[in-house]
């Protein structure tokens, strides 16, 4: 009796290891968790505040479908201000998280049968999102150092190609995609007449003097054909808020609004109030976090490239490095030979008591993804657990 759309969709592999962990936990295990995509750090403190104080003003009603002016207007400046793009308040909704504006956007543009492009190693949910909506997912490989590969894009475009789907800074490589390669996949949305469906939750933490780009920039062309993704979660350590924004064409904008208010209504109206204020105060929270992440990725990547048979690419955004443990393949792990990554993510929970994810759930088998999202002292832990382990393998 279940339908074929949901049987269709693959369980979050992300979600299913988080569960795992909890539960194994709470059987006594003392666990390090790698495997967790959202900043260990507090919500600042001016934020809760904010939704205190809306509170007890009673601003606990239904808001518009669209979200307030008050936080659109605050988006609209946020992005003209960092971003360099012009959208007016009637070309930015609000969502439930970024994860429900994706899903939005795609059920807005995309009718059965019609191909989204993925480049890949990608987020788990991205295919599965597309599936949804009785799309199809295109998946694309990026270049081997996870660069986008413009080539590649090209040759997959198809009549049936609607949008692109990108993540720059890129779960779960770190990738942070260069200006040439986004001009270059604009000229081709521009040719095919396609959407960029633009994920820039991570835009933030970008390191060693890296830039963020948004295609959406380039031109008022290139503009209408992006879908611009974003919220505060990542950002403003507020994963649990559920807060994320579409910026697009009120073509696109007009069609979301119509689906949020039959599925939504609109979003916690305590929620909104935070956002406005973790646009409109003081940034020094942010950049306390990102300092703090550079710092962490330093040293977890060299600590993993220090492990014999370990290699770890640089990463320049996010808060993930992917490493890749094909070396290990054929060894044996207590009379069991580990043939694939998903066994290696599990030998390491087992054996060295740290969570991580397997790279076949990101489309790149062979690799492990580490968050950094974890105290330094957690970190350090970690990577001598792992490294204890490693050796044990014969």
């Amino acid at each position: 009796m279940i339908s074929e759309r949901v049987q269709r969709i693959r369980p979050s592999k992300t979600v299913e290891i988080t569960s795992r962990v909890a539960e194994l936990k709470q059987q006594g295990r003392s666990l390090i968790g790698f495997n967790v995509g959202e900043p260990d750090f507090s919500t600042p403190e001016h934020i809760c505040r904010a939704a205190e104080e809306a509170m007890r003003q009673g601003f606990t009603k239904y808001t518009p479908v669209t979200g307030i002016l008050e936080l659109r207007r605050a988006i609209a400046e946020k992005l003209e201000r960092e971003n360099r793009v012009r959208y007016s308040v009637d070309e930015i909704t609000i969502g439930a998280g970024a994860k429900q504006c994706i899903l939005a956007a795609l059920l807005a543009v995309c009718n059965p049968g019609d191909e989204v492009l993925i480049p890949y190693p990608c987020w788990v949910s991205y295919p599965e999102l597309v599936k949804l909506t009785d799309g199809e997912p295109v998946m694309v490989p990026c270049r081997e150092d996870f660069s986008l590969d413009i080539a590649a894009v090209r040759k997959a475009v198809t009549k049936r190609t609607k949008a692109v789907m990108i993540n720059t800074p890129n779960n779960p490589t770190g990738a942070v995609y260069d200006r040439q390669s986004l001009e270059d996949l604009a000229s081709l949305a521009v040719e095919h007449d396609f959407y960029i469906i633009s994920d820039e939750v991570y835009e933030k933490f970008v390191y060693g003097g890296r830039e963020h780009v948004s295609p959406a920039s380039f031109s008022e062309e290139v503009k209408k054909l992006t879908i611009l993704i974003n919220g505060m979660s990542k950002t403003y350590a507020m994963t649990g808020w559920r807060i994320g924004y579409i910026a697009a064409d009120r073509e696109v904008i007009k069609a979301v609004n119509v689906l949020q208010g039959q599925i939504l209504s609109c979003v916690q109206s305590l929620s909104q109030k935070a956002a406005v204020a973790a646009l409109a105060g003081t940034q020094e929270p942010l950049e306390n976090m990102i300092r703090e992440f550079e710092r962490r990725r330093n040293y977890m990547r060299e600590r993993l490239n220090q492990m014999p048979g370990v290699s770890c690419m640089d990463a320049m955004g996010a808060f993930y490095l992917l490493a890749d443990v094909r070396s290990f393949y054929g060894r044996n792990a207590g009379g069991a030979v580990i043939e694939d990554d998903g066994q290696m993510a599990k030998y390491l929970l087992e054996e060295a008591g740290i969570a991580v994810v397997p790279g076949n759930a990101f489309f790149a088998p062979g690799y492990l993804r580490f968050s950094y999202s974890n105290s330094m002292e957690q970190i350090e832990k970690g990577m001598d657990q792992m490294e204890q382990a490693l050796k044990k393998l014969s």
